[in-house]
């Protein structure tokens, strides 16, 4: 057999089987064959596949941050933003998940194995980005760098503690650590779209460039420069887009708009990623 034919039988054959595999992937998701609900596991195949492609992505992106020194400072106050933010999901030694994060899949687990895992610059990526359809929110919007890498430097720890020591007990009367308002210090169209993602927004209202389900709980946000009003009530001006973001519920306690927390720089950001959509 000549080289040539041979080159073309190979190719041809791949093609056929790239083809075939296709093929069979559109049969079982059009089917709905597999079985999506979270009271079934994953198949050990598929379990396997996405873990590996996750770890991967993650190295790739990771790969240029630049650890800082992890301070027994930094470790302490990991600890508290560990119980308000990470315990339900992943437990600690001693301490067991709550009842939504043992009903996961794919189960979150106990993070004492992070560190030998995960390298820190890895870990802060993590946190940071989240990690699509496992539950794993991206905090990046709502935890400043530096609280972020306060639960790298703890992570580093958890490992070596005793159970009893492992999460420090919650003040009573402790003001929630969440809400950063450090971010970027210009508008960004991109860090914008991300924003009204990270905040949920998608959940009620279609955004272009924002993925989704087709939701009708509130209007589309599109076009809304050419809008009068915003949620018919107040003039369409940038300030007042970004105060409506910000705390809808003090310019209209009626609205079904729920506060977010949205602060004054995620705000402006989400406000001019809305006004360069068109209708």
């Amino acid at each position: 057999m000549r080289p040539l034919t041979s080159l073309r039988l190979v190719v041809t054959t791949m093609l056929a089987c790239a083809l075939l595999l296709m093929l069979g992937a559109g049969v079982v998701i059009w089917s709905g064959w597999y079985n999506v609900g979270a009271a079934v596991q994953h198949w050990q195949p598929v379990y396997t596949l996405l873990e590996f492609s996750m770890r991967r992505s993650v190295q790739n992106h990771a790969a240029g941050t630049r650890v800082p020194p992890l301070t027994q400072e930094l470790r302490s106050q990991g600890a508290g933003l560990y119980r308000s933010y990470c315990l339900a999901c992943h437990g600690a030694p001693g301490l067991a998940p709550d009842r939504m994060g043992r009903s996961m899949q794919p189960v979150p687990g106990p993070l004492t194995a992070a560190r030998r895992r995960w390298k820190p610059n890895e870990l802060h990526w993590i946190i940071r980005n989240g990690i699509k359809m496992s539950g794993m929110p991206a905090w990046e919007f709502h935890l400043s760098d530096a609280e972020t890498w306060a639960l790298v430097a703890y992570l580093q720890y958890l490992p070596e503690t005793s159970p009893a020591k492992a999460v420090p007990a919650t003040p009573e009367n402790s003001e929630p650590l969440l809400r950063s308002e450090n971010a970027a210090p210009s508008k960004n169209l991109e860090r914008g779209r991300n924003a009204l993602a990270q905040y949920g927004c998608r959940s009620c209202h279609v955004i272009p460039g924002v993925s989704g389900s087709q939701v009708q709980v509130g209007p589309a946000l599109q076009g809304l420069n050419g809008h009068s009003y915003i949620a018919g009530y107040l003039p369409n001006t940038n300030e007042n887009l970004v105060r409506w973001i910000r705390a809808p519920k003090a310019i209209k306690p009626d609205s079904a708009m729920p506060d977010l927390e949205v602060t004054q720089q995620d705000a402006e950001d989400m406000a001019a990623y809305l006004r360069s959509l068109k209708k």
